[in-house]
């Protein structure tokens, strides 16, 4: 049996929400283990939400809004970058990897790239294996 990640996207209403619907309708493919979650924007992205992704067993966590300079609410993607910055130190002192965590955008017209992004972090969690916290919860 394969591994196969569940990730834990969270996107934004206008920009990485709007990209995987229309990923979903130009019916491009990206793993189903990448369960959306939508933010009116990733400004709101607290590190609560992503620890608690962990928690729950999700093998990695992937944000994805408006591009640096377009987001509808001024500086909310600036702010969810940076913020995700410090988790991704804390998830690597955790034990987890700060590789399981990817902060990155799509506009709204990007559906492939929303795909490809989701593609290829999934990938890449499957590389890293299945989160340490997994066995934590099992248990």
């Amino acid at each position: 049996m394969t591994f196969e990640p569940q990730v834990c996207a969270f996107a934004c209403n206008w920009c990485g929400y709007s990209a995987a619907d229309q990923a979903g309708a130009a019916k491009l493919e990206y793993p189903a283990g990448v369960k959306i979650v939508r933010l009116m924007c990733t400004g709101m992205m607290d590190p609560y939400y992503t620890l608690r992704a962990f928690e729950r067993g999700f093998d990695g966590v992937l944000i994805i809004g408006c591009h640096i300079g377009t987001c509808h609410y001024g500086t909310g993607n600036v702010q969810a970058r940076d913020e995700m910055a410090r988790v991704a130190r804390v998830l690597n002192a955790l034990g987890l990897g700060q590789g399981r965590l990817l902060v990155d955008a799509a506009s709204a017209s990007e559906g492939p790239r929303f795909a490809k992004l989701a593609n290829e972090f999934v990938e890449r969690v499957r590389k890293l294996g299945p989160s340490p916290l997994r066995e934590v919860i099992a248990q």
